[in-house]
């Protein structure tokens, strides 16, 4: 299928038929090359793959038929000029970084990025000369303070996780274009279903595709996207330290994309209706879901986003300060439908205790300043009756 043809397609018909050119077998599903390396034509052709002068597979660390395939569904999918996939979400994270900075280098990472993201940047790029500032997400004064001459990338989650904050991505794309840097977006809980960070001005976009992007909970991937140039170093990355996607989990991420739509909508729908319902109930003390009106980030998410997500969280109302984990606890325990587990796009409802969890290893200090307190709990909201799933929530309230 020619690009030509492709950008007059929307999204529907990009996730179920973009990437994929029939081979000589003529197979109507994408094939799975579950293969470690290639066989060149002459010692000629090896030479010229292996030197970039001709297109071509040489070795399945870098390159492979399934892979690009999966690479360019979710390149057009982003409307982005490339894509590299990678073994997973913190690996595409990790490549895009080693690929573009350099020791002396500042990067500005949102205060509420994942638990695992923040030690990224906070604990291990710190060694190699790079400098990293933490800001708050939804306050733009902040990212215009803290933004400095060796300021060269803005890292940013939004929504965030597990809050649901948001950011103005066009406002930040201003912001980053007038102080030559890049601004990265992890696109995760939205997708290119809900939001295009790169129509918005964004320079980069990471997805983790063990989440939405596969949908069933199956696999551990990750993939970047952007415009070529940068997509040549990130590859370059990739291709010497190998955190390598394999055939067999693009093929599956590949299944995944062809439903993307269907079910971010889903996926949005019940969300929204367990939000309403949860905030209705007295022993909930606060729940945050852009969806609902009274959200600080609800009218900015309706501008940039085609819905508000799948994932929400919520605080239990507890006077006594130090029952707060025990009684977050006694509610998790009570549920018997939902899946206790710190994974999310799954078409199953997984619920989780961030505090002791995704953001565990955050000290008390940052933990307090990306608002993750021992009374919050995260749920992302699957695929499963919405009745069902309230009536689960209801147990684990007869619970506190």
């Amino acid at each position: 299928m020619n690009q030509e043809f492709l950008d007059l397609c929307q999204l529907d018909t990009l996730g179920i038929r973009a990437g994929h050119q029939r081979t000589a077998e003529g197979e109507h599903s994408e094939p799975l090359f579950n293969t470690s390396s290639y066989v060149f034509e002459s010692a000629a052709d090896a030479a010229a793959k292996f030197a970039g002068d001709v297109e071509g597979n040489v070795y399945s660390r870098y390159t492979n038929p399934t892979v690009k395939i999966f690479q360019d569904r979710i390149a057009a999918l982003e409307r982005a000029e490339a894509a590299v996939a990678t073994s997973s979400g913190m690996a595409a994270i990790l490549s895009v970084c080693m690929a573009l900075l350099k020791p002396g280098d500042e990067v500005l990472v949102s205060r509420s990025v994942f638990g695992t993201t923040s030690n990224l940047f906070g604990k291990f790029l710190v060694k190699f000369g790079i400098s990293v500032k933490f800001v708050e997400l939804a306050k733009l004064q902040d990212w215009q303070a803290a933004i400095g001459p060796a300021t060269q990338m803005l890292f940013l989650e939004t929504p965030s996780n597990p809050l649901c904050d948001v950011a103005d991505l066009e406002a930040l794309s201003a912001l980053a274009k007038a102080n030559n840097c890049r601004l990265v977006v992890d696109n995760c809980f939205c997708t290119p279903a809900l939001q295009r960070p790169l129509e918005l001005g964004a320079d980069i976009v990471v997805h983790s595709a063990t989440k939405y992007l596969d949908g069933q909970g199956r696999c551990v991937g990750g993939v970047a996207v952007g415009n070529k140039a940068d997509m040549e170093e990130v590859l370059g990355f990739v291709r010497t330290a190998g955190p390598t996607m394999s055939a067999f989990n693009a093929w599956v991420f590949l299944k995944g994309l062809e439903t993307l739509r269907l079910r971010m909508d889903a996926h949005c729908q019940n969300a929204q209706k367990l939000a309403e319902w949860l905030q209705g109930q007295d022993a909930i003390e606060q729940v945050y879901y852009a969806g609902l009106a009274d959200h600080p980030g609800h009218e900015l998410a309706k501008k940039q986003q085609r819905g508000f997500g799948g994932v929400l969280s919520f605080k239990l109302k507890v006077s006594d300060e130090a029952e707060r984990r025990a009684a977050a606890w006694r509610f998790i325990d009570a549920t018997r439908l939902v899946s206790l587990t710190a994974n999310l796009g799954d078409v199953k409802t997984t619920i989780v205790h961030p505090a002791t969890t995704t953001h565990s290893r955050l000290s008390d200090e940052e933990k307090v300043e990306a608002g993750i307190s021992e009374n919050l709990i995260r749920i992302a909201v699957g695929l499963e009756d919405i009745n069902d799933l309230i009536v689960d929530m209801e147990r684990g309230l007869t619970a506190l």
